[in-house]
């Protein structure tokens, strides 16, 4: 069996050019620290948004573990009193998925809104702990 090698004709097959990568940051903190301004002003817009429209439309890098820790950062943004939930829409990427829509929390109302969600969750927890107490 002999090997024939196809002849070349100066035609060039051009493969598509791979999808832009986001940088990725090392420290989560610093990563934190970073992006948390572009989330503050997005915020103050008074527009809704999603956590990746934002991350897209700034070109804001990936944290150290972008699969599981693109998550907390809305809950840390709730912590603060910066965000809160507005609806749910249809994901960028895929278009079959769920996802939050946030919208801005008024910067005068910020440390009213922090408080009360801290003060919540420590109810919650205590009523966790006398449940586990009484049972």
């Amino acid at each position: 069996m002999s090997h024939i090698q196809p002849t070349f004709d100066g035609i060039h097959l051009e493969a598509p050019a791979p999808a832009k990568s986001r940088r990725r940051v090392d420290d989560y903190e610093a990563w934190i620290s970073e992006v948390w301004p572009v989330f503050v002003a997005a915020a103050d817009t008074g527009r809704p948004f999603t956590i990746d429209a934002v991350a897209r439309d700034n070109d804001l890098p990936d944290p150290p573990r972008p699969k599981s820790q693109w998550g907390n950062l809305p809950g840390r943004l709730l912590d603060a009193g910066i965000i809160r939930h507005h609806d749910y829409g249809q994901s960028a990427r895929c278009r079959r998925s769920l996802v939050h829509v946030w919208i801005g929390v008024p910067a005068h109302h910020r440390e009213t809104v922090a408080r009360r969600r801290r003060e919540h969750r420590a109810a919650q927890r205590a009523a966790r702990a006398a449940g586990k107490r009484a049972a």
